[in-house]
């Protein structure tokens, strides 16, 4: 019998913390489809317990200098990062799950548990990140730009969903003042697309309905396009209609106060580890606890578009 519970940040005991279970949950292979999702949609930044951030102004997401040579006998220009500055924190998080001793087998048992909590504790964070899009869209529907774009049906002969795409971008850019450089398909919105072209009688549209999303990417020309996958949102995971597509700007490895439409500010421990592991043994039972620090922020709401698509 297993019992999940949350993990309570005043209960850890040092004594109880397990250096190779935390060697192996912060080097985890197997893990890296969710981190890489999770990465893709809320760039990670490092950051202290306690900090302060940009959260960047309307059409200010995008700026160069043109005098940015020195004379001599004089100092470089200076910068600075414009916006309203936010005073935060990241959150302790975790979870601990208790094993019975009449459960224990194979040699590996603790590390399969901590592989679990950790997938989990990720699920958690893409959820929140997702849960951040679909309230800053409907947020901005408040608002006199609506952040979002409703094409045509995509189904019938003359349906071009990826023009509509490209439409969107563009718009992006001269609507709303940012370039998209990445693309988030909820799979009901992928499926969509791949259904359209696939039942149209013509070689372009079958060409278009194989298309990898790498190639997709590069045709829209943008970063990436990624999909919003339901395992990764788990059975809570309600926050989808299955019909949107998020087109935003993000960039992996920003100053905590550069551009971005979302962040995930993570506090590394003391050893620079991600994550760390505890196992507390009892007589009859074992508890095994995964913890971790972080918050996700939207950081620049107005550079999040969402592309809502329809069938038939």
């Amino acid at each position: 019998m297993t019992n999940e519970t949350q993990a309570n940040e005043t209960q850890f005991n040092q004594n109880y913390y397990s250096s190779e279970l935390t060697q192996f949950a912060n080097s985890m292979q197997d893990n890296e489809d969710i981190e890489k999702a999770l990465n893709f949609a809320a760039p990670i930044v490092f950051v202290a317990r306690r900090f302060e951030y940009k959260k960047i102004a309307d059409n200010d997401t995008f700026f160069s200098e043109s005098d940015d040579i020195r004379t001599v006998g004089s100092s470089f220009k200076h910068i600075d990062f414009n916006g309203e500055t936010v005073q935060a924190k990241t959150f302790n998080k975790g979870l601990t799950v208790r094993v019975d001793t009449d459960d224990i087998a194979g040699g590996d048992w603790e590390a399969r548990y901590v592989y679990a909590l950790k997938n989990r504790l990720c699920c958690n964070e893409y959820r929140r990140t997702i849960k951040a899009f679909v309230e800053t869209i409907k947020a901005a529907q408040k608002k006199a730009k609506k952040q979002i774009v409703e094409p045509e049906a995509w189904t019938g002969e003359k349906a071009q969903p990826d023009a509509d795409l490209r439409n969107a971008v563009l718009a992006a850019r001269s609507d709303y003042g940012f370039s998209p450089n990445r693309l988030l398909f909820s799979e009901g919105a992928w499926y969509l697309r791949q259904d359209c072209y696939a039942s149209q009688n013509n070689a372009g549209a079958r060409i278009a309905a194989e298309l990898s999303r790498e190639a997709l990417a590069e045709k829209l020309l943008v970063e990436n396009v990624q999909l919003i996958k339901q395992v990764h949102l788990g059975l809570q995971g309600k926050e989808l209609e299955g019909d949107e597509i998020f087109a935003f700007y993000a960039q992996n490895g920003l100053l905590k106060d550069e551009p971005s439409a979302v962040k995930r500010f993570v506090t590394p421990f003391d050893d620079g580890q991600l994550f760390r592991v505890y196992v507390e043994p009892h007589t009859k039972y074992t508890d095994i606890t995964v913890e971790h620090y972080s918050n996700i922020v939207v950081t620049s709401g107005t550079n999040i578009l969402q592309i809502k698509v329809k069938g038939a």
